[in-house]
């Protein structure tokens, strides 16, 4: 670790602003943000978001972090965003390192270099970080003086292909583990005893800690063979961290407000966390069980506090499923009757269940500002929709529809996925036919109403029963959006989709193993950075790395994997039985749907009682699209061998 003293670099920086786009992003003094004081014997985070300000500071995960560090006496933290390709350019010309956004201190004198990692095509900019921080890439070449590089977030559950470059992962949420890691840290600085190596030997025995350098992996041609550990002590298997109560952990207690335009620019008070309404594509859904519900009270409370502090007028109540809150109605209905005399709040939802979406909710929601509806079916039929568990009928989402415009809105999102497990034709144009029959209803009601449709590519994830599916190539999303393009053509409907290309590289980087590595530094060394961003995506970039490591793009991609197959996340537990996944991928195959486990027993997928929390079903009456008020056939029963020739939709 670099403890030399230099840290503003801001008489460096403010001279280059002059020359680059949005020069806010740079310069901090957001109301909310810190000055903290370093001490020698601190142990020093620089917050990571590998992304650009506008689409980093939001991200409440980092918030909560910064919160939580600086709140210890033995820890600081700052934060710091990818600089955009104008500055980057400037800095490399003029020596100039990463700075933090608070007080400007070069990435170098921090002890922790944290990445927040929400999706895989940001792992090229992680290395670009490291790299603008003037530390060395690869881990293996880096040195005692040099920052310990951490991931976590979502798209680390499948760490292998940044194995090389991070030290050390979290695997799961964070509020208390980067306490316990600070100890470590702590310790280490405090008594010099140890090197490198030692100090991540320390990082490992904290639970849901993964150091990759620590493990082997042996391979049969291409193929996983086993990943082992190379000295007893270390865990074979490394199992997520979760946060039991969330009521213990109320933050952000004091959220940022930007200098300039961001997105989701609103507060944002999260609800709950994890779903179990068991969507097979979803990993987020997966690998954030069990649900656990904020206190009601302290939702107002923070939603209260908050918009004092802000001087916002809207918020969001977040979660993966925010109209499964317990009482929505009545937080909703809360909220604005706590703002009233003051103008008035908008309240918004923006992970509303088409099923859970009801008149009541509407009428609340409209009744200060409308913030704009998207509902999610992803998939065109009930038949596909059985098969990726999304248990929404044709009723349910017209249902929606009607409560929505009759309350006054003009406009309904509705988000798709193509490319799905078994999907065909008719159900790819099943897209359009929802969507037209969504703007006839809007008719009924305004004769402006339209609906938008954004379709994106299904990139299969670790620790879904989808983990097994080859996605579809290139050239066959391309296909299917074609079929979409002229089914909506000269209508109401507005179509708008995924680049497929983008798509393929986000395979390479979430169904990786180690060997991917040398494929994104490639990526990153041929100037690949924000992938993310259409403008900077070129595929030929990472079908060139693949060839010049001699690894087959599509063996990674395309390739539908067996049941007995050892997967390179294998050793990384999101706390389901390898089994329940399994059965739950011949469910799909079968059509088979499973209603949710919050209204029925226990179905054993390992979460609860692998995190010591009891299984909680929420009423004995199902929601809207659960196994009940459907008059569909949700059985569960009967599966059969699964034969990978026969998935329909695999390339």
């Amino acid at each position: 670790m670099n403890h030399e003293l230099e840290t503003d670099l801001w008489p460096k920086i403010e001279p280059l602003l002059s020359r680059v786009e949005k020069p806010a992003r740079y310069i901090g003094m957001e109301r909310g943000a810190l000055s903290p004081r370093h001490r020698e014997s601190d142990v020093s985070w620089l917050l990571i978001y590998p992304d650009t300000y506008e689409i980093g500071l939001p991200n409440q995960g980092l918030q909560i972090l910064y919160e939580i560090l600086n709140e210890r006496d033995d820890a600081t933290a700052e934060r710091a965003y990818a600089p955009w390709v104008d500055l980057e350019a400037e800095l490399r010309a003029k020596g100039i390192p990463l700075f933090s956004v608070d007080t400007h201190r070069r990435a170098g004198a921090f002890d922790v270099l944290a990445f927040n990692l929400s999706a895989e095509l940001v792992f090229t900019n992680l290395l670009n970080c490291i790299d603008l921080a003037g530390s060395p890439v690869r881990s293996s070449d880096r040195h005692d003086h040099d920052p310990i590089v951490v991931a976590g977030g979502h798209s680390t559950f499948n760490p292998e292909p940044l194995a090389d470059f991070v030290d050390a992962f979290v695997m799961g949420e964070g509020e208390e583990v980067v306490g316990e890691m600070t100890e470590v840290l702590r310790g280490w600085k405090a008594n010099k005893k140890h090197n490198r190596e030692g100090v991540l030997r320390e990082l490992a025995s904290i639970p849901g800690v993964y150091v990759p350098s620590l493990y082997e992996v042996a391979y049969d041609g291409p193929h996983i063979v086993e990943v082992k550990p190379l000295h007893s002590g270390v865990p074979e298997r490394i199992e997520k961290r979760t946060v039991s109560d969330l009521g213990d952990w109320p933050y952000p207690k004091n959220q940022l407000v930007p200098v300039m335009e961001v997105v989701h620019d609103r507060l944002n008070v999260e609800v709950f966390r994890g779903c179990t309404r068991g969507c097979r594509f979803c990993q987020a859904g997966m690998i954030t069980r069990p649900v656990r519900e904020r206190p009601a009270e302290q939702v107002r409370t923070m939603v209260r506090d908050g918009l004092r502090r802000t001087g916002y007028d809207e918020v969001a109540l977040t979660s993966l499923s925010t109209a499964d809150f317990s009482g929505i109605e009545g937080i909703v209905r809360g909220v604005i009757q706590d703002q009233t005399g003051t103008g008035g709040v908008a309240v918004s939802l923006p992970s509303l269940r088409v099923d859970a979406f009801t008149v009541g909710v509407a009428a609340q929601i409209q009744s200060v500002r409308r913030t704009g509806l998207t509902f999610a079916p992803e998939a065109g039929s009930w038949r596909l929709r059985k098969v990726i568990n999304k248990l929404i009928t044709e009723a349910d989402l017209y249902d929606s529809a009607e409560a929505a415009f009759s309350n006054g809105w003009r406009r309904i999102k509705l988000y798709f996925l193509t490319g799905l497990p078994t999907e065909l034709d008719e159900d790819t144009l099943g897209i359009a036919e929802l969507a037209h029959n969504v703007v006839a209803i809007g008719k009924k009601h305004n004769k402006s109403a339209s609906c938008t449709v954004s379709v994106g590519g299904f990139v299969p994830k670790a620790h879904t029963p989808f983990q097994w599916f080859g996605q579809n190539s290139i050239e066959e999303m391309y296909r299917k959006v074609n079929l979409l393009r002229d089914a909506t053509r000269n209508s109401k409907v507005q179509l708008k989709w995924h680049d497929p290309e983008a798509s393929f590289a986000e395979g390479i980087a979430s169904r990786g193993d180690r060997r991917i590595g040398r494929v994104i530094e490639r990526v990153w060394r041929a100037g690949g950075t924000f992938q993310e961003w259409s403008e900077h995506m070129d595929i030929s970039r990472w079908t060139d790395a693949m060839a010049a490591e001699g690894l087959d793009a599509n063996w990674y991609v395309t390739r539908h994997r067996n049941e007995n197959e050892i997967l390179p996340w294998d050793h990384i537990s999101a706390g389901l039985h390898r089994d329940f996944l399994y059965q739950e991928w011949r469910a799909a195959l079968n059509e088979n749907g499973l209603p949710d486990c919050r209204w029925t027993p226990c179905y054993d997928c390992g979460v609860c009682t692998g995190h010591s929390l009891e299984h909680v079903v929420a009423s004995s009456v199902a929601p809207a699209g659960g196994s009940q008020g459907t008059g569909q056939d949700l059985s569960t029963g009967g599966s059969v061998p699964v034969d990978f020739k026969g998935v329909v939709g695999a390339r």
